[in-house]
């Protein structure tokens, strides 16, 4: 409990970087029968007609699927009722943030808990879990129908929607021939005190300023910093209500989708993307020791065929080349998670020097 407590309070930014070292060999209570993760890689390593007929076969009989997500509620219900309707299987979901995702799979990891059958969430939490030896390798089918940056050559991870680094801005307050056409333009006065960014977007940062060469990246936010104070927020999700409340004008790190969705349930917001676009992977990936192993895989194969059309739908930018997005067709720039775990102090720690926590 004293671990479980102190991990806890461990910033997402910490958790990445810590990953599973700091907890030892914590324990969360008795041990648990351990699922084979000998079952579970054989399971993987099936194709054709035969992986569809005995996943599902087996999924019926195990009856449930849990998975750890921090996708939004109601897009995740959207998914698993439509799982739970064709495949007759119960999807147990637990909801938090990607930090908390982490904090929790790693702890019952070290503790021989095995709980949980599929992890969904940002891809730096999910390159811990790999590193961390809580993933298997997958094999699904779809994979040659996703675009090539969703799949890690370890296969522990698939990315199954980009979150696409945009600005938005509120339509009330900024006006759209206003706007910035690049980032040198928010050294304009017009932009004091008008600006936010989210607390964690070291990795936006650090892929945005390399691309544009990193000392002069650097400079450049520094300046617009200085000379325009842009405030810090704790949340992307607070951070999108905000701007459509009008308290922040416009912020330069939220994920396109959310003000799309926003936007088209008649919010006054808009979004627009600048030079270098960041893009974000989120993925899906399967516990080594999953519970339900059939279950599983089987919604891993389905999150990345009949789940990228769900996610589409509801303005999420789907990996898949299948499911027609102009987004996905952008020219973009994917955040790397091995900078964000390899190189994360340094930015974090470049990216508190330009946007003070205390604004």
């Amino acid at each position: 409990l004293e671990i479980a407590m102190s991990v806890s309070r461990f910033s997402r930014r910490q958790m990445i970087q810590v990953g599973a070292a700091s907890l030892g060999a914590a324990t969360l209570g008795p041990l648990m029968a351990q699922p084979s993760a000998a079952t579970t890689a054989a399971l993987a390593a099936l194709t054709g007609p035969e992986r569809l007929k005995r996943l599902a076969e087996g999924a019926k009989k195990e009856g449930v699927v849990s998975i750890y997500t921090s996708m939004p509620q109601d897009d995740m219900a959207a998914l698993t009722s439509a799982f739970e309707a064709k495949y007759g299987v119960k999807a147990k979901v637990w909801r938090s943030g990607s930090e908390k995702i982490l904090q929790r799979g790693l702890l019952e990891a070290k503790a021989n808990r095995f709980e949980v059958d599929v992890f969904e969430t940002n891809s730096p939490e999910m390159e811990v879990l790999s590193r961390e030896k809580v993933l298997i390798a997958g094999n699904s089918p779809f994979l040659s129908e996703l675009i090539p940056q969703a799949i890690p050559a370890h296969k522990e991870w698939i990315a199954t929607r980009l979150n696409i680094f945009t600005c938005a801005y509120n339509t009330k307050l900024v006006r759209k021939e206003d706007l910035p056409k690049t980032y040198q333009d928010l050294l304009d006065p017009k932009w004091k005190g008008k600006l936010s960014v989210e607390a964690d977007d070291s990795d936006w940062l650090a892929e945005t300023v390399m691309k544009m060469g990193e000392e002069k990246g650097i400079a450049l936010f520094k300046e617009i910093a200085r000379k325009n104070a842009v405030s810090v927020r704790k949340g992307h999700t607070l951070l999108a209500n905000l701007v459509a409340s009008g308290e922040v004008p416009m912020a330069l790190t939220l994920y396109n989708y959310k003000i799309e969705q926003m936007k088209n349930s008649g919010a006054n917001v808009d979004w627009f993307a600048l030079d270098p676009t960041i893009a974000r992977p989120n993925s899906n990936g399967v516990a080594r020791n999953a519970p339900h192993p059939h279950a599983a895989l089987l919604f891993q194969d389905f999150e990345l065929s009949e789940g990228q059309v769900i996610l589409g739908k509801r303005d999420f930018i789907p990996t898949s080349i299948k499911v027609p997005s102009t987004l996905n067709k952008m020219p973009l720039t994917f955040a790397n998670p091995k900078t964000t775990l390899d190189d994360g102090h340094k930015w974090n720690k470049i990216y508190d020097e330009i946007f003070s926590r205390k604004g």
